[in-house]
């Protein structure tokens, strides 16, 4: 049974930093992409950031040259370095991951940006 457990959220000020970890309980960041996703108060949960197995990184325009996604594969481990952080990336933050065709979330971590 895969498990993904998310931390590092938090209260921050606006152009503060924080860096999400997206633990998972088996060596499966390295062979499988990993997501980033997010959900604010009312709205749709939208994708933020991906590093698939191959080490491609790509961004959603509004986190491009804030956010930085990296890996781990030591330690079963993906980050989200998120910098400049606005009142608008408040929302709770997941990560998922699919292994063969199944998706896997995590519980996710809130991340609250006052102003």
């Amino acid at each position: 049974q895969v498990q993904l457990v998310e931390s590092g959220g938090g209260l921050v000020q606006a152009g503060g930093s924080l860096r999400l970890s997206c633990a998972a309980s088996g060596s499966i960041f390295s062979a499988n992409a990993v997501n980033w996703y997010r959900q604010a108060p009312g709205k749709q949960r939208e994708w933020v950031a991906h590093i698939l197995n191959g080490g491609t990184i790509n961004y959603a325009d509004s986190v491009k040259g804030r956010f930085t996604i990296s890996r781990d594969n030591a330690k079963n481990t993906v980050y989200l370095q998120m910098n400049s952080l606005k009142p608008e990336d408040t929302a709770v933050y997941y990560c998922n991951t699919y292994i063969n065709t199944r998706a896997y979330w995590g519980q996710g971590t809130q991340v609250t940006v006052s102003s």
